[in-house]
């Protein structure tokens, strides 16, 4: 088998490493237990934070990496660790252009958002969350190379890896399951399996750590259970800051289903931009750009007070800068839009009461007084009672997980003597000590990035090394036990053979059998492709991507009438432009989550999906299930 790095976990971190070994010329296997890439990275909404990137420099905003640096220290408190977030920091414009650069995304929007000094977290002009747009093009160039170039870049999903194989302290290669195949596959290895912030398992390192967390809803999707933390405490790996789970304060409240235990995050940008938290009195309690931990205290004193629920309200001018994240929300029904007046009767407070919270607030914004919360940056006012507002109720959630295992600044895995492992490095959420005790928003895809690249330089600079030393080939190590044989009846012939023999045509034919199985479950496609006849749980039926020149919309026609009867979750009908699609046996699949699709159930989705899709992953992964076209209208998919 040729030498590669194993790369597990297919989210930002992992593709982000994954594409930094490919491009320093290394051979690269991505697994994940997924069906599909993306984990949480697809959902993160607010963007990535850089220092001194060129949009600020156009911007002529005077952030400084040594502001930056001092920003995340304090956001970090007690458990800061300045060598890491050296790194973090320091190589963040350069992570910010790398993307921009090597993949064409437009980061030329910066916004400020809590504990920061400056505008520095970087979305696109799109309409799209920055993690969605991020994310996929890392996932769409990864499919394109492994499509063109598979001897070099292998993908395979449904890939559970369950043991990280070592001699002594060096880690040789995983061991995976795949339906139900055990195989072994040898190289370093790069573990980016995200946090544990959905970890409600029998063995949940959620109730080990935090217990008082546990009945908390999250903003995770369910495949954030700690996996890599546990196999990497198995063979001794550092866990640190494990108590450090992050409650983010503002999780969107459905008022259909206000104790879903998965739950829609709201951007921090929503107050980074100027939106206010309410009390049920109809008053502010805390500064909002506070950090998030702070905010998320603040709103635990207001229910022992007595005083949920909880709202988050943008003025019309706040909601025109965010506009794409209030349709999105507004389209799940998580949001609404209102006059002041219907905002004081839904609070159950006077208009003349709220009426003064805005005038305090615009005070305080002027600078004639001084806000008693203490906030200093202010966007997007003043607010008046006779505006409009886009309102929505909010409690604090599960988020994101600092805590993890201990790595250097080349994201090398330390055990537990605070020593590296050789040829194992961890990135992304599953590093500990990254962002301390709190992380700044902006900041989690800036993680993946910055050291998914450390990790990939240092993983591919381990195997080169390797390579040239010959250690990783079975046949520079046995160089000097060969006998040549010359069979003077037969001539021209020559026959080799190992000194070793039957030992080394063992492991020469292991590897081939593992190269082969890998072969076979070689994947081309970042998602699961969804077919009528196909079966989800089969990898098999689902691993290639549609030709998009073959797509056809079939000629049945349905109204929207028609549509909106399949509105229940064993009979799922959706309507997105143009198109019908029968997603009944595929929730489960889908990469966003059930809840997702569960919320436009027999409605026309187009808007919601415009906001987070390309149009083309219609015709690449969702053809089976498209039964027809919406009576009345065009087919507007553009691929």
């Amino acid at each position: 088998m040729a030498p590669r790095v194993i790369v597990v976990g297919a989210g930002l971190s992992g593709l982000s490493a994954a594409h930094t070994i490919y491009l320093a010329g290394g051979n690269v296997a991505l697994l994940d237990k997924n069906n599909f890439m993306g984990g949480n990275s697809t959902k993160a909404t607010s963007g990535i934070n850089g220092a001194l990137t060129r949009t600020q420099t156009d911007e002529k905003i005077g952030d400084s990496v040594k502001q930056f640096y001092e920003d995340t220290l304090l956001s970090a408190r007690d458990k800061a660790r300045p060598d890491l977030i050296k790194v973090l920091t320091y190589k963040s414009a350069a992570a910010v252009e790398w993307l921009q650069e090597v993949f064409n995304l437009d980061l030329t929007l910066v916004s400020r958002l809590g504990g920061h000094s400056f505008p520095r977290t970087h979305r696109g002009h799109d309409a799209k969350f920055p993690g969605m747009a991020i994310t996929y093009a890392l996932m769409q160039r990864f499919e394109e190379l492994a499509e063109k170039e598979p001897e070099r870049v292998q993908l395979i999903k449904k890939a559970k890896v369950n043991k990280i194989n070592k001699d002594g302290n060096t880690v040789t290669g995983v061991t995976y399951s795949f339906n139900g195949e055990d195989t072994v596959v040898e190289g370093p290895v790069i573990l980016a399996t995200g946090g544990y912030a959905a970890d409600f398992s029998e063995t949940s390192l959620l109730k080990k750590w935090r217990p008082d967390t546990f009945d908390l809803s999250t903003t995770n999707g369910a495949h954030a259970t700690g996996d890599g933390h546990k196999m990497l405490a198995t063979i001794g790996a550092n866990e640190i800051d494990m108590d450090k789970v992050q409650v983010h304060p503002t999780g969107l409240v459905d008022p259909k289903d206000p104790t879903a235990k998965t739950k829609f995050l709201a951007a921090e940008a929503l107050r980074g931009e100027g939106g206010l938290l309410l009390n049920s009195k109809g008053q502010r309690f805390t500064d909002e750009l506070e950090h998030r931990d702070y905010v998320s205290n603040k709103l635990w004193e207001e229910k022992k007070a007595n005083q949920w629920p909880i709202r988050l309200v943008l003025n019309s001018k706040a909601s025109n800068v965010l506009d794409f994240h209030t349709r999105h929300y507004s389209g799940r029904g998580l949001m609404k839009k209102m006059t002041g007046k219907e905002l004081a009767k839904e609070i159950g407070c006077s208009e003349q009461d709220l009426s003064k919270t805005f005038k305090d607030y615009n005070s305080y914004a002027d600078g004639k007084e001084q806000d008693p919360f203490g906030k200093k940056y202010y966007h997007n006012g003043p607010f008046d009672i006779s505006d409009t507002f886009h309102v929505a109720l909010m409690e604090p959630v599960l988020h994101f997980t600092m805590g993890g295992i201990e790595i250097n600044d080349q994201a090398q895995c330390l055990n537990n003597q605070g020593q590296p492992f050789d040829g194992l490095f961890v990135c992304g959420e599953l590093a500990g000590g990254v962002h301390g005790a709190n992380r700044l928003g902006g900041s989690s895809l800036l993680g993946c990035v910055v050291y998914g690249r450390v990790a990939g330089d240092s993983a591919s600079k381990y195997l080169f090394q390797k390579v040239l030393s010959g250690s990783t080939s079975v046949a520079a190590q046995r160089l000097g036990q060969i006998s040549l044989h010359i069979d003077p009846a037969q001539p021209g012939k020559v026959s080799v053979e190992w000194s070793q023999g039957a030992a080394a045509g063992a492991s020469a034919g292991a590897s081939d059998s593992a190269q082969g199985r890998m072969e076979q479950q070689a994947q081309r496609s970042a998602g699961p492709v969804m077919t009528q006849g196909g079966d989800s749980s089969d990898p098999g039926k689902v691993s290639a991507p549609n030709s998009l020149k073959d797509f056809k919309v079939p000629d049945d026609e349905y109204s929207l009438e028609e549509v909106a009867k399949h509105n229940k979750k064993e009979d799922l009908w959706i309507a997105v432009k143009g198109v019908v699609m029968n997603v009944t046996d595929w929730v489960e699949e889908h990469p966003g989550g059930p809840q997702a699709l569960f919320s436009h159930m027999g409605k026309d989705a187009s808007e919601e999906f415009e906001m987070l899709h390309d149009d083309e992953v219609i015709p690449k992964y969702a053809a089976g299930i498209v039964i027809g076209r919406v009576k009345g209208q065009e087919v507007r998919l553009e691929y």
